[in-house]
């Protein structure tokens, strides 16, 4: 018996029902619809077909689309607000969907007579116009602090805003989260606004805004708000200080002769990607603030105080060295931007072009189009194709980063090879013409020079999946590499369906790419990974690319806050190919962020299964090694596997970076002789490396043992660029060692007031140390907060030096038997850092118990383990050293 005609109507106004109740949640797709309607996926999408004619994802989107066309016609809700109010986390992304439902951009759907056909079908307007930047200052950490103050804080904000820019006849154009982006048709009329705005915010409850403008054309498109312009208000205003203006020498020159209008020159300053320096005004009218030179800080190349030299200024110096700490855990990022690991094994290898192994590098491809901004499509394909090589086990495959150098080389192939120590080449070049991708591949022997294989590739762009996968099949053919039938299988996978969800994977890679140069790019590549799972929302490449984007925003904050981020996209990577490394690794971060050692390492293990020539997956395994479950065999091992994929050419300070870690390695597992020479070595490539400079004094000190004599070569390495903030702690932690308690607090001091500063959240397993310091010192309220702070990091510390740290708050809690039990803890563990033996009886905490019976006996287990460890490694490392 057929169903009533009516059932069909019901069934979808139970869809729209269903949708609109979870309306503002992003992360609604077509999983959760057939979960919350009882039907399995594939029996939704079928009806939904049959009934609509639309994919489910199609359908949830028009009919957040029609909820949308609701909202704006009601009075008060601008653009932005309603995109997230309908599940848009990228109000661009929404105007784009928009119009294209529509015909229309959102902005006009509110607006009495507007002539649909007014339309303009290319969606760009250029215009000159006044470019105001705002923010609140802060918001970000009050939202932690306070969330129902924040939430005030923006809606007075956006209050105030309103009704002053309206005044002045401006126009919002975007609202992102505590900021604003607005237009002004006059410069003048901006600067009144901005004036009148920071009056206002003075009034109670104050509020902690920053206002920047600049003049400049702009292109206005559906899908963005683009234009040199834009970049440069934005810089503007990442340099004001809360209650000032900040304006352009461009506006500066449009209201210098007007009444009402007092001015102060900042000085000239060199901006982020703006080609020239630029003179930076503040309004000084009564009531807003003129900070001076010196106290400002944004988006800078070099610092506000700087005049004409190049020297960094204190705060960017402090960035400029943690930065690697920073990224070091994912992108290995010493181990590949500065070459650390990348061309040095202790001993040459050379099998990669004359021995039986093969090897193969694939060089950067050129983009042969006219249209520069195709350039993400034609690196895309080249990373896939290296993503699908790196998948084959008996191939060694250099890393991207490594061959990166070589993108506009005069280099010959020879010379190349000669340097990257590799057998094979892969050259390319590609174009994208419409929907076509022209693509140009040549097989190369390095040796000679001679072509093996070549061909070109006409295919349309809905094909891109089977070209990479067919590219990779004819290299791993014509060099004889066996693909087996698992790894078959995963190079048959196809990360997606959907054409445009893949372009933004590759528009957000890209920028992610940039991240080891500039670590904003992180933040620019999350928007294009939302816009590719909203596209598509079982994207697992593109979850994993969110959750791993969003743990190096966090990494080394004092501050954490994308937990919740982190986790719940890495879970839906794996949800959706748990096979992909990727989606591996991005699980296993989250993992180390909690720190779940134990369950990252299985992740990561796996993930070099599918993939065992991934460079990301080695070099985390390497830094696992070396700082989470301390196994320095392991480390070694994994450093010298990054060795044989990440090689670069031999420039001084790459060299001195490589030189440095080999000796850092050996030293770690008490190899005094052998790292002392390859630390001379750093040094004499690049004296100037002050890493190098510090870890050579204590290498000598397992010579001498003289603390006073590594103090003043600290000393030396510290007046060179006193920044340095991981030289300053060391110094504190030499002086407490000493007992030279008034210095260690000098050091100390200036070393924890910089990291609060700063907002880090680095080496807090010396604020026991320092807590020490401070009692012996007579301040027992700062005592009492670093104790605090290392009682709570000891608590989730789940290294093997969770014992020792207890056993240091047992003796500074005055517990001397508990402090010795938690040493006879440690003394069960293995493959302990050489420091370990050679500090733990020198530090002053350790007084009350280093005589013990107990104590004493723990001691020798500890030393005794570790030799045998390191005699044993010695046997497995001595062709190699």
């Amino acid at each position: 018996m057929p169903d009533p005609p009516n059932t069909e109507n019901e069934f979808l106004r139970q869809l729209t029902k269903v949708v609109g109740a979870n309306l503002p949640d992003e992360q609604f797709g077509v999983s959760e619809l057939a979960q919350a309607v009882g039907m399995s996926r594939s029996n939704l999408l079928r009806k939904v077909k049959k009934m609509t004619g639309l994919s489910v994802s199609q359908f949830v989107r028009q009919e957040r689309l029609m909820q949308a066309m609701e909202l704006l016609k009601q009075p008060g809700l601008t653009v932005s607000e309603v995109a997230f109010q309908v599940g848009f986390s990228s109000t661009s992304y929404f105007i784009k969907c928009f119009r294209e439902h529509y015909g229309y951009p959102p902005g006009a759907a509110g607006e009495k007579g507007y002539d649909e056909s007014e339309a303009r079908p290319s969606g760009q307007t250029h215009r000159l116009v006044a470019i105001m930047f705002t923010d609140i200052q802060g918001y970000t950490a009050l939202m932690q602090q306070d969330e129902e103050k924040a939430l005030q804080y923006r809606s007075r904000h956006r209050e105030v805003f309103n009704a002053i820019t309206e005044k002045y006849h401006g126009k919002i154009l975007q609202y992102y989260g505590d900021g604003t982006l607005s237009i002004f048709q006059s410069a003048i009329d901006a600067v009144h606004c901005g004036i009148e705005l920071q009056q206002a915010f003075q009034l109670q409850p104050k509020l902690p805004v920053r206002v920047g403008v600049h003049s400049g054309d702009i292109i206005i498109t559906e899908e963005d708000i683009i234009g040199d312009g834009v970049n440069v208000a934005s810089r503007v205003e990442s340099l004001a200080a809360a209650g000032s203006v900040f304006i352009s020498e461009k506006v500066y020159d449009e209201v210098k002769n007007q009444p009402g209008i007092r001015t102060v020159s900042m000085g000239s300053f060199a901006f982020k990607n703006v080609l020239k320096p630029l003179e930076v005004f503040a309004i000084s009218n009564s009531g807003l603030v003129v900070p001076e030179r010196g106290q400002l800080t944004g988006k800078l190349q070099q610092p506000a105080g700087s005049t004409g030299d190049r020297r960094p200024g204190k705060n960017r110096a402090l960035l400029r060295w943690l930065l690697p700490v920073m990224l070091l855990l994912v992108a290995g990022y010493l181990l590949v931007r500065t070459g650390v690991f990348n061309t040095l094994s202790l001993k040459p290898v050379s099998a990669g072009r004359e021995g039986g192994e093969k090897s193969i590098a694939v060089l950067p491809f050129i983009n042969d189009s006219n249209d520069s901004s195709n350039v993400y499509i034609i690196n895309g394909l080249m990373e896939s194709i290296l993503d699908h090589l790196q998948r084959l086990d008996g191939l060694r495959v250099i890393s991207r980063t490594s061959v990166e150098r070589y993108r506009n080389t005069g280099k010959t192939i020879p010379e190349i090879a000669e340097e990257l120590d590799v057998r094979y080449f892969v050259e390319g070049s590609g174009q994208k013409i419409g929907d076509q991708l022209v693509l140009s591949i040549q097989l190369i022997e390095a040796s000679s020079d001679r072509h093996l294989w070549s061909e070109q590739f006409n295919r349309e762009t809905s094909d891109i999946f089977g070209l990479q996968r067919e590219v990779a099949k004819k290299i791993a053919d014509k060099i004889q590499v066996i693909i087996t039938p698992e790894t078959a299988a995963q190079l048959e996978k196809v990360p997606t369906d959907n054409l445009e969800a893949y372009e933004a994977f590759l528009k957000g890679r890209e920028c992610f790419n940039h991240g080891l140069e500039d670590r904003t790019s992180f933040s620019r590549a999350i928007p294009y990974y939302e816009q590719a799972i909203a596209l598509d929302p079982e994207f697992a490449r593109a979850y994993a690319g969110l959750a791993i984007a969003y743990y190096l925003l966090d990494y080394d904050q004092a501050e954490k806050h994308y937990a919740d981020q982190i986790n719940r996209y890495a879970d839906k990577a794996m949800l959706y190919d748990p096979r992909s490394p990727q989606c591996l690794v991005a699980k296993a971060l989250f993992y180390l962020y909690t720190g779940a050692y134990t369950s990252a390492l299985p992740h990561l293990e796996k993930a070099l299964e599918y993939s065992p020539n991934s460079p990301l997956v080695i070099n985390i395994l390497a830094d696992f090694y070396t700082r989470f479950v301390p196994n320095t065999e392991k480390y070694l091992e994994y450093a010298l596997r990054g060795i044989r994929i990440d090689i670069a050419s031999h420039d001084s300070t790459t060299a001195s970076f490589i030189y440095l870690h080999v000796s850092n390695a050996l030293i770690q597992s008490g190899f005094q002789a052998e790292s002392e020479r390859f630390i001379n070595r750093s040094l004499a490539y690049d004296p100037n490396n002050l890493y190098s400079a510090y870890v050579k004094a204590f290498i000598l000190y397992t010579k001498h043992r003289d603390l006073a004599t590594t103090r003043a070569q600290l000393l030396e390495a510290y007046q060179r660029d006193t920044t340095r903030l991981d030289i300053l702690q060391e110094l504190g932690k030499i002086s407490y060692f000493m007992r030279d308690y008034p210095a260690a607090y000098r050091y100390y001091k200036r070393f924890a007031d910089a990291r609060t500063t700063l907002g880090l959240d680095i080496y807090p397993e010396e604020n026991a140390k320092i807590a020490a310091v401070m009692r012996q010192m007579g301040k027992p309220a700062e005592a009492e907060r670093y104790i605090q702070a290392f009682q709570i990091y000891t608590e989730n510390d789940q290294s093997i030096y969770q014992p020792l740290n207890r056993a240091m708050l047992a003796a500074y809690e005055g517990d001397p038997e508990r402090a010795v039990e938690q040493v006879r803890q440690f003394s069960k563990a293995e493959n302990y850092h050489y420091w370990t033996v050679l500090f733990l009886e020198l530090d002053p905490l350790m007084d009350s118990v280093k005589k013990l019976p107990g104590f004493q006996k723990s001691m020798r287990v500890i030393e005794k383990k570790f030799r045998e460890r390191q005699d044993a490694l010695r046997e497995r490392l001595k062709d190699l050293l």
